[in-house]
């Protein structure tokens, strides 16, 4: 510390009026924020680093360096010790993108339009240092290698088989499984002009918002390779559940982006390649919270494992990979009952599939659009539906009396309009509608806050029944985006059964509870 201090006042000219030591996340650096008095030739704070690692730390600075002359939007280095195990840059304050989209990602995904912005604005900018901090990059100054090869998959790979897999006890062939590693490997490496940046660790924690504008931190492990391999890692973080509207529109984003800086594949071969490195980051992360959570007993960890096989359940239902036994074990790993999730709606994970069948529709098996009366005797289910006034408000056959009912009315409807008349409030167009509009995420925000400290005194009262009921006027638009969204909102945030119903639309859905 005394090093870092000699450091500032080397460039500066004088003490620093304070310093705060930042919270370390998984870094084995330290950071530090130096406030400079009032009357300092350098009147901003900046940032202090120290590292254990010099060749890590020399990464750093070079491709800070370089990006810097490139003009991407990165902190400046400011200086170096000799050793370059110390280093000052420019401060780019307290806010990550992370922080600024906390209440989406705590609300299991429904992310406002505000947020929903942020993120845009950054995939926009992940073909920018990707591409343009390509150029004229010497990636032998890289730590700790140079470029992503078969190896660096391989070993991936294996962390995945040997402290994951491994430690579910389930059966399995290693021969067999390490020759679809292989082709796995060959095909994520396979020469093509995508090459570019590969950021590494591209995530919302190493975006800081300047004035809404996104900075990117914590490159020094990037290395030469496919631009594919970001995207996957930072649309696909388990944590963060990304619906699959979200995700859509994130790939899109990214893909147009990146036609401004060099020749694209057709959106097919995108899409496919892109659906690779997905499924190679999921075992990776798996490999990852496996480590972390099994052996060294992070709780953290252990608690990021669902979302990561919801989201490889997904993936595997979405796509057809040729590596049959890996897939087939796979499967058979999501199956396994403390990883059972039967909740394949509340967040779509194939976001680069290019169509989309609507998952709301009703199965031929399903029946009337009723629910059966529900034994009192158990945990609490909630049964929300979607109505039109013209019908009658739904009857509650539990015997209790009935629940909420809230009037979308009062919203802009989109059924005026020719191009939405045969669509629902689950379909794509009119869910685009009434968010743009923004007048229906306002309404239900309302809802939320009522519904959550309902749902909650219930379930410590032990009650067993509970009922939402949204009304419009022809149940269909307004109403069924409603019901929809408030069932996937206290599912993902309780874990408790929900049962759908649109009734004028004659739909059925449950949302098991879990655990």
């Amino acid at each position: 510390m005394k090093q870092l201090i000699e450091l500032y006042r080397q460039w500066s000219g004088e003490e620093p009026a304070s310093v705060e030591k930042l919270p370390v996340g998984g870094s084995n650096r330290e950071y530090y924020r130096f406030y400079p008095s009032p009357s300092a030739q350098h009147p901003s704070p900046v940032i202090g680093v120290v590292g254990t690692s010099r060749d890590e730390n020399h990464a750093f600075i070079y491709l800070c360096r370089h990006f810097t002359k490139r003009q991407l939007p990165v902190p400046k280095l400011l200086a170096a010790s000799n050793d370059e195990l110390r280093y000052l840059q420019t401060d780019l304050g307290p806010v990550s993108l992370f922080d600024a989209i906390r209440g989406g990602r705590e609300a299991g995904g429904r992310y406002t339009l505000k947020e929903q912005e942020l993120l845009k604005r950054t995939i926009r900018q992940l073909p920018n240092i990707q591409m343009r901090g390509f150029r004229e990059l010497d990636f032998s100054q890289c730590y700790p290698q140079a470029e992503f090869d078969t190896n660096s998959v391989l070993f991936d790979l294996n962390y995945f088989k040997y402290c994951f897999l491994k430690a579910t006890e389930l059966d399995f062939h290693e021969l067999k499984l390490e020759a679809d590693f292989h082709l796995l490997a060959k095909d994520l490496t396979e020469a093509g002009d995508e090459q570019c940046f590969l950021y590494r660790d591209f995530q919302a924690r190493n975006v800081m918002l300047v004035d809404g504008q996104p900075y990117f931190i914590d490159f020094q492990g990037g290395r030469k390779g496919p631009y594919y391999y970001d995207l996957a890692s930072f649309l696909w973080q388990a944590s963060a559940r990304y619906p699959y509207k979200v995700r859509r529109e994130l790939v899109y984003e990214y893909y147009n982006e990146l036609k401004n800086y060099t020749e694209v594949p057709t959106p097919h071969h995108f899409v496919n390649r892109l659906s690779l490195f997905v499924l190679f980051r999921t075992l990776q992360v798996l490999g990852a919270y496996g480590f972390r959570g099994y052996f060294e007993r992070k709780r953290h960890f252990i608690d990021s494992i669902p979302p990561a096989m919801q989201n490889l359940r997904e993936l595997l239902g979405a796509s057809n990979f040729p590596y049959p036994y890996l897939v087939t074990l796979l499967t058979q790993l999501t199956e396994l009952p403390r990883f059972r999730q039967l909740d394949v709606t509340a967040s779509r994970a194939d976001g680069f599939k290019t169509t989309e069948k609507n998952p709301y529709k009703p199965h031929p098996q399903d029946g009337p659009a009723t629910f059966s009366k529900y034994d009192a005797q158990g945990p609490l289910v909630v049964k929300v539906f979607s109505f039109s006034y013209r019908k009658g408000i739904p009857e509650d056959e539990s015997g209790n009396g009935g629940g909420y009912v809230f009037d979308c009315r009062s919203t802009h409807n989109p059924g005026r309009y020719e191009p939405y008349k045969q669509l629902t409030g689950l379909d794509e167009p009119v869910i685009r509608f009434l968010e743009d509009d923004g007048e229906i995420l306002t309404f239900l925000d309302s809802v939320y806050k009522l519904a959550d400290a309902h749902v909650r005194r219930y379930i410590q009262r032990g009650f067993t029944s509970l009922m939402f009921s949204f009304g419009c006027t022809g149940g269909q638009h307004r109403s069924v985006y409603s019901a929809q969204h408030l069932a996937e909102h206290l599912h993902a945030k309780f874990g408790i059964e929900v049962r759908i119903c649109h009734r004028e639309q004659h739909i059925n859905q449950v949302l098991p509870a879990k655990g």
